[in-house]
């Protein structure tokens, strides 16, 4: 259940390279203003079906709880408008980045916060991605700020989940009240400025703005329920289908260039993954042995 949870929450997020440029004329701000907005109401009706209003009062008393998905709700938040710029201005290549960069950042974060202990190939894996980094830090002459932006938020995002034991849309709909009314301001300052697109761009437009309530929120509830039933390394791994499918679509889609240094430094990345997933593999395999059921009579 955890792994089919965080397969879906990724393979989701791969494709928004695809859906986020058809919420345009609106710029990033209104748009991760109205993925908070309909968020809440869609989490809200579902709390109202499945009748989980009871665990939103036991997590707002909690105040422990509460002050861990307000640092979770901020986090995201960031996370999302620096997604949604990356997108916007023809960065998904970065974006992808920092989304095979994030895995690590998940290991790391592990290590530091819940004493996950690593093995030598897994440290030989982080030291490969920080040499990538370096790389890329050289073709684009500045350090890849998107990519690194968006693994560590995304990455402390994960580490503030699991932190918490609370489900996951009763825990979504705390995240996005803490931040549902600093949206709604941007709403109507955006609004009374005449810069908003919702309202103004269409129905079709409306409509699209609408659904990103929809589609902030399910791959969140999966990527929830993924990180309290798997290790957070598990979850890292999971991950590698996002950038995966968001490094095709600016390639091969939106034809984002791919110099000769800049592919260096994807594939230094790509062998870092390789040695930590081959690491993971192994260890796997080793634990089955030993779980394994002795032969009668030995």
């Amino acid at each position: 259940m955890g792994v089919g949870a965080g397969l879906g929450a990724y393979a989701l997020w791969g494709v928004f390279p695809l859906y986020f440029p058809l919420l345009e004329p609106a710029g990033g701000l209104e748009i991760v203003a109205h993925r908070v907005v309909w968020s809440l109401l869609f989490v809200g009706l579902l709390l109202t079906v499945r009748r989980g209003w009871s665990q939103v009062r036991s997590v707002v008393t909690d105040w422990r709880a509460l002050l861990v998905l307000a640092v979770a709700a901020v986090l995201i938040a960031v996370n999302w408008l620096v997604y949604v710029y990356a997108v916007n201005s023809g960065h998904v290549v970065e974006a992808s980045l920092g989304y095979f960069i994030n895995p690590l950042v998940s290991v790391l974060f592990g290590v530091v916060f819940f004493r996950e202990r690593l093995r030598r190939l897994q440290w030989l894996a982080v030291a490969i991605a920080v040499v990538a980094v370096l790389v890329l830090t050289v073709d684009y002459g500045h350090p890849p700020w998107i990519s690194l932006a968006l693994a560590v938020s995304f990455g402390l995002y994960g580490l503030m989940k699991k932190l918490v034991r609370v489900d996951a849309a009763p825990g979504l709909f705390v995240e996005t009240a803490v931040v549902f009314l600093p949206a709604l301001a941007v709403i109507g300052v955006l609004g009374a400025q005449g810069e908003a697109a919702f309202g103004t761009a269409g129905v079709g437009n409306g409509l699209l703005l609408a659904s990103s309530g929809l589609a902030t929120a399910v791959p969140l509830l999966l990527f929830a329920a993924a990180t309290r039933r798997v290790p957070l390394s598990t979850v890292g791994l999971l991950q590698y289908v996002t950038p995966l499918i968001q490094l095709a679509i600016g390639v091969f889609v939106y034809h984002e260039p791919m110099p000769p240094a800049r592919l260096v430094g994807f594939a230094v990345v790509w062998l870092a993954l390789a040695v930590f997933t081959a690491d993971m593999l192994r260890n796997a395999h080793s634990n089955r042995r030993a779980a394994a059921p002795l032969p009668a009579g030995v």
